[in-house]
This record gives structure tokens, C-alpha cells and sequence, in this order.
């Protein structure tokens, strides 16, 4: 192999860095100080609540949504607000149901005193402005939900530059960073195309901090994936909690006719489990989301190591001769020119992955897979290893993307592990020291992974082996076969 290959090769992988930050807004988090949720009996009282709990517990008595017959009813809980059960509720059993004319959703602000200059805008970002104004409207019909919002969870986007510096070295601080100047360019346009030209529409000045504020609340608390919503807010239904113990996100929420007769639509919530009266109410949030997606998204994460993960992002450099080439093949097998893997702590490594990173190392005297003639069996060939310097420099690629990766922490694992079993930890300390933790056993999951293929180098069998067997010019001992 060439030194102008290696170099081509050596550019196609890129960690840590921002990793398919989506800004999609879906399950809900409400103001959580816990990084583990339990089941815990509690009295329901509303006597027992906060005044502005039950005001808004009042207002929705008042809008027809709740009465002495709901199933369940807004308490305090250790993360802060849930739903607790006021009777033994039974699975699948229906737990509440909230009218589309107390949502919140693009549809909501385009109806209101400032749905003309929204027509423009992203969804997510005019129903945000619409948050933060109203929530300065001391006369908003909205005011009783407003109040019972948090003013911030333990999301990382709320926090501080001390706290995020425990973060040093995790894709989760280059995520949230990467989240943060998102939301940051959005509201620069959004200053300068709606706020400072409409400033009479706005009772008080907007901020960064309030739509900072507004996204967190959404990324929170957001239903999406809905039958026509994409992004709704939904009071009452957003007060339910996550629990891992619940491992199923069937049933739990649907979008449905108001009745036979109706053309209104309901939100419906569905317990997924059996629920004793003074037990809290869960959902499952999402199973597939990784620990640094919900510390992102929600502000807590789990013990469960199948949340652990890390993403290598691999990547076609344009400056490669066979760019055009590598990029049609990886297109019509579903892919592009950048591949996003996540490598998940006790599993094996994602589908496509070897392909992948075997295509893109392709070089000198391998480039001939790169012809045409291959092009609909290129992919084949790819599940199994190329030729020795292919997989060699792949292994080596790989393992020093993940000792560069380890050396940007300033803490090793047993370090971590023991500050975390000392405990006496803050929230969010704790998450960052379980964050550090997950990520580094990945890292070395994967480093081992790629040390052990390195020592099978001399005896995997490579294409042109395969090619000469399937020709009948090598038995299975590897012997040349003669004719006379």
C-alpha cells in the first residue's frame, strides 16, 4: 500500500465530533433529580399540592377534561411532577384524554395574535415564540399550564460551563454544544426577522435564555410521531413519567376521533401496565435511545449498559480518486457519504458497518471491486474481508480513532467508578460521572474488538482466496491444484 492511500484512507474517520444531532422533538421529560425512576405509592390529595398544581388541575375540571371520575390526577413525585393513580387502573386501560383545542401545536400559534409572521418559520420555532409570549402574558388563556413548566430540567443544554466541563471528552458535550449553537443561530434570525421588527406584538423582551427555555420545554415534553402531529404539547398528558422498568411503547398514546358523530379529535394516554391505586403512572419514553440522548433530550439517564453507546461517524473524503465511484456504491445499498454507527456496550458492531468502512479504505490493488462489472455484487464481497492491507488498515484506523477518543478524557474508568459508588453526588454530576463510564467501555469494547481482528490477520481468508476456491484452483487447505 501506497502512502498516498493510507493518507486517503486514514481521513474517513471523524471522533469524537456531533453525531446526527436531530432536532426532532419526542417523548416528554418532565423536571427530573433522579437518573433512575421506581415505582412509589403516594397520597393523591389535591389538598396536598401546590397552588398552582392545583390551579391547573381546577382549570382543566373547568374545560370539561377532568372530574371526581378521572383515574388519575397530578401529584408531587421524586422527579418533580407525574400522574398518580386514584383507583387501581388496569393495562391498557385508558388514564385520560385531552380535546385538540387545549393542545399546543403549530396549528395553535397560527390561529393566534402573532400567526401572521409565522408562516415561515421551522414548526418547532414559532411554537416556541408562542411559549415564551404567552408566558409574559399575564392575561394568557394559557397562564395555569405556563405555571406548572418547569424553569429548567437536567437536560445538559441548562448546564452550567462548570457542569458541562465534567462532560470533557464525551460525544454528549460536543452534541450539546453542537444543540446549542443550532438553537443559538435560530434565534439570531429569528431576532432579526421577527422580534426587532415586530417588537409592539411582544410585552416584554425576548431572549436567548427564553428560547433556550422554550426548546428545552419542548424537547422535554413534545408528543410527536402522531397521526398529523408532529409537534404537540399536550397539558396534563406531558406530567407522565419515564420508567425503564416498562419495556413496551405500544399503546401508550394514540390520536383518535372524538366519536362516532365528531369530527374533534383526543389525545389518548394509555397506562402499558397495571397501576395500583397511589402508584405513580409510567410510560416507556423510548427504547431506543441511548444515555447521552436522554440526558440530552430529558435530563436523566439509566443503569441499563444496552443505553451505553458511541457513534463512529465514517466518512468518504471527497479528496479520495475513487470518490465518485465509493459513493454511488454506498448510495445504492441504502447509504451515503458519511455512515453513522452506533456501537452499543455488550452487542456487536451495527450491520453494514465492516462493509462500509472496507469500501471506503479501498485502495491500490483492491480498487478493482470499484469496477463496474461489480457493481451489483460489490456489496457481497464487502461482508467478508477484502485483502490483508484492506483489513489491516482498517483495524488500525479504528483503534487509533479510539485511543485518541480515551486520551480526550481527563478521568480512567476505575477513577469514575469510584467517586460514583462513593455517592453523596449532585443530579447532574452523577449523570456525567455514569455518561464518562459508558462511553469509555464502549470505547474499549470497540478497541478490543479490532485488536482481536488484527491477530487473525494471518489466517482470515481474503477475496482473491475465495476467488481462486470458487474457480477450483485451491483446496480447503489453501494448496495451489495442478493439471496435468
Amino acid at each position: 500500500m501506497t502512502a498516498s492511500s493510507v493518507a486517503v484512507a486514514t481521513g474517513f474517520l471523524r471522533l469524537p465530533s456531533l453525531q446526527k444531532t436531530s432536532i426532532l422533538f419526542n417523548r416528554q421529560r418532565n423536571l427530573t433529580n433522579k437518573s433512575s425512576v421506581r415505582p412509589i405509592s403516594i397520597s393523591a390529595s389535591s389538598s396536598e399540592l401546590p397552588e398552582y398544581v392545583g390551579k391547573f388541575w381546577k382549570w382543566l375540571g373547568d374545560q370539561g377534561v377532568v372530574s371526581g371520575k378521572s383515574v388519575a390526577e397530578p401529584a408531587v413525585v421524586p422527579e418533580g411532577l407525574g400522574l398518580v393513580a386514584r383507583r387501581d387502573i388496569g393495562r391498557n386501560e385508558v388514564v385520560l384524554e385531552i380535546p385538540k383545542r387545549l393542545w399546543i401545536n403549530p396549528e395553535t400559534v397560527m390561529s393566534s395574535k402573532i400567526g401572521p409572521l409565522c408562516g415561515d418559520l421551522k414548526p418547532w420555532v414559532s411554537v416556541a415564540l408562542f411559549l415564551i409570549r404567552e408566558k409574559y402574558e399575564e392575561d394568557s388563556s394559557w397562564r395555569v399550564y405556563l405555571d406548572i413548566l418547569p424553569e429548567s430540567t437536567d437536560s445538559t443544554i441548562f448546564w452550567s460551563e462548570e457542569e458541562l466541563a465534567e462532560l470533557k471528552g464525551t460525544q454528549l458535550l460536543s452534541n450539546t454544544l453542537g444543540v446549542k449553537e443550532y438553537v443559538e443561530n435560530e434565534f439570531t434570525k429569528l431576532e432579526e426577522e421577527i422580534l426587532l421588527p415586530n417588537k409592539g406584538l411582544f410585552s416584554s423582551r425576548i431572549t436567548l435564555d427564553d428560547f433556550i427555555w422554550a426548546f428545552g420545554i419542548l424537547r422535554s415534553r413534545a408528543f410527536s410521531r402522531l397521526r398529523g402531529q408532529n409537534l404537540v404539547l399536550i397539558p396534563l398528558a406531558d406530567l407522565i413519567n419515564h420508567n425503564p422498568a416498562i419495556t413496551t411503547e405500544d399503546y401508550a398514546y394514540e390520536i383518535k376521533g372524538a366519536g362516532l358523530f365528531s369530527r374533534d379529535l383526543l389525545f389518548s394516554l394509555k397506562s402499558p401496565v397495571y397501576v395500583k391505586a397511589g402508584d405513580q403512572v409510567y410510560i416507556q419514553y423510548d427504547l431506543n435511545k441511548s444515555n447521552a440522548e436522554l440526558a440530552l433530550d430529558y435530563g436523566f439517564v439509566e443503569s441499563n449498559p444496552n443505553r451505553n453507546s458511541y457513534t463512529l461517524t465514517i466518512e468518504i473524503p471527497e479528496s479520495d480518486p475513487f470518490f465518485g465511484d465509493k459513493l454511488d456504491i454506498a448510495e445504492t445499498n441504502g447509504m451515503s457519504e458519511t455512515g453513522y454507527f452506533d456501537i452499543v456496550e455488550g452487542q456487536t458492531l451495527p450491520a453494514g458497518m465492516l462493509q462500509y468502512i472496507r469500501l471506503v479504505a479501498l485502495s491500490g490493488s483492491d480498487a478493482f471491486l470499484l469496477e463496474s462489472i461489480f457493481r451489483n455484487t460489490i456489496w457481497g464481497h464487502l461482508e467478508l474481508p477484502v485483502s490483508r492491507s484492506n483489513e489491516e488498515l482498517i483495524c488500525r484506523v479504528v483503534r487509533d480513532a479510539c485511543k485518541s477518543a480515551m486520551s480526550g478524557f481527563s478521568t480512567t474508568i476505575e477513577e469514575d467508578e469510584k467517586l460514583l459508588e462513593e455517592g453523596k453526588l449532585e443530579p447532574r454530576m452523577e449523570m456525567a460521572l455514569k455518561i464518562r463510564i459508558g462511553e469509555k467501555k464502549v470505547l474499549q469494547q470497540i478497541d478490543q474488538i479490532f485488536k482481536d481482528r488484527e491477530l487473525e490477520l494471518d489466517v482470515l481468508e481474503y477475496y482473491q482466496e475465495r476467488r481462486l476456491k470458487d474457480l477450483g484452483l485451491v483446496g480447503e487447505q489453501g494448496e495451489i491444484i495442478f493439471w496435468e
